[in-house]
């Protein structure tokens, strides 16, 4: 397999086209004018937070998701491209997270010193997307395979949704980001209100981070010997149990603490192996439809992400306000606590229940030797 660099690529100009806008998107982000009214300065917020998140981000998660299709055809490699990248990613999210405050602090708590650590972290995203640019490679013979760019939008959506096992991927990316929204911005009032001590808030996530980088350690060794699919339908049994387990016993610390930690363990896979499955749907839409679309493939994984996530997160508040939640009331009513079990334990147990049945439909994984000497005896007889 020739790994050599394309003179031109599909997703490298992306790296170093969007260098500078990383650097502009994040430094606005923190410099709200303090000489306007609130209203106009929530706007500044809501805009500057669409560029990043939505402009700027999508502009390069696409293209470096897609790196996997273009790089290798080898899905065990593909498997463990995601495992570095979600490890990697989550290690960074967790180092900037712990020390985003102090570093903050040490400069003087102000705008000034959020501003001046924003020009740090773009400084470090556009020095990273040069530097990804100028290393990453293409697979010259993949990216010759097709002519992705002649792919009018309107049809390479509608290729898509011919493609069963996209359209699965769409919907598992949809609804493991719901569920990992959910255990990650759902335990502090699981912890203040039904367990009654939100110091256990701590605990609970000094225990999760024991599965989680078990997960990263253990995803790599699990996919190699039972294949991706099997890997996260085991995942998905295993945190579905755990819910399970918690509807019946829902007010124990311990089964909070070890539940927990089984279904933090449970997303790790699914964070991992998703983003390589969703770039095996490329070869589908070859073998299928003659056309590879790389990067509109890969677009499972960005939209299934915001989408998810988003309402993962709105869901717990949705469901509060529902049950007449009130911050500043001491006792809250009781449908309180059915609201905190909906997003704590029933709807993480019926999202597990759901991805399994769905990984059970996709047999990709299994049919992808067949399909890639096919495209290959294709490929000869050109």
């Amino acid at each position: 397999m020739d790994n050599g660099k394309s003179p031109k690529g599909k997703c490298r100009p992306w790296f170093s086209r969007m260098a500078i806008p990383a650097l502009v998107s994040i430094v606005l982000l923190f410099t709200v004018p303090k000489n306007m009214g609130s209203g106009l300065q929530a706007a500044y917020v809501l805009i500057t937070n669409i560029l990043l998140t939505a402009i700027v981000y999508t502009a390069v998660a696409i293209p470096y998701g897609a790196l996997m299709a273009i790089r290798t055809e080898s899905s065990e490699e593909r498997g463990k491209m995601g495992i570095f990248r979600a490890a990697f990613g989550y290690i960074a999210g967790m180092v900037i997270a712990i020390l985003l405050i102090p570093i903050t602090n040490m400069l003087g708590g102000t705008q000034s010193a959020w501003i001046k650590v924003a020009v740090i972290f773009g400084l470090i995203s556009l020095l990273s997307l040069l530097i990804l640019y100028k290393v990453s490679k293409e697979n010259v013979q993949i990216v010759g395979k097709s002519e992705d760019e002649d792919v009018p939008f309107v049809e390479g959506i509608k290729i898509l949704f011919k493609n069963k096992y996209w359209v699965i991927m769409l919907a598992l990316q949809f609804l493991m980001n719901i569920s990992y929204s959910l255990s990650t911005s759902g335990g502090t009032y699981y912890a203040k209100y039904i367990l009654g001590n939100d110091n256990i808030v701590a605990l609970l996530g000094a225990v999760g981070l024991i599965p989680t980088f078990l997960g990263f350690i253990l995803t790599g060794p699990m996919a190699s010997k039972l294949g991706m699919t099997k890997t996260c339908m085991i995942s998905c049994a295993m945190g579905a149990a755990a819910c399970l387990v918690r509807v019946f016993t829902p007010y124990s610390l311990m089964t909070c603490v070890v539940g927990g930690a089984v279904t933090t363990f449970a997303n790790i896979p699914l964070m991992c192996l998703f983003g390589p499955m969703v770039n095996n749907c490329v070869e589908y839409n070859d073998y299928k439809f003659g056309k590879r679309i790389v990067g509109m493939t890969n677009s499972a994984n960005s939209f299934g992400m915001k989408i998810g996530s988003g309402i993962g997160a709105s869901l717990i508040g949705w469901l509060l306000a529902a049950a007449g939640y009130n911050a500043a009331l001491t006792t809250q009513p009781a449908a309180v606590d059915t609201a905190i079990f909906t997003f704590g334990i029933y709807i993480p147990l019926a999202l597990f229940v759901i991805m399994f049945i769905l990984l059970m439909k996709n047999d990709l994984e299994k049919r992808y030797p067949e399909i890639m000497a096919e495209l290959q005896k294709r490929e000869t007889a050109k």
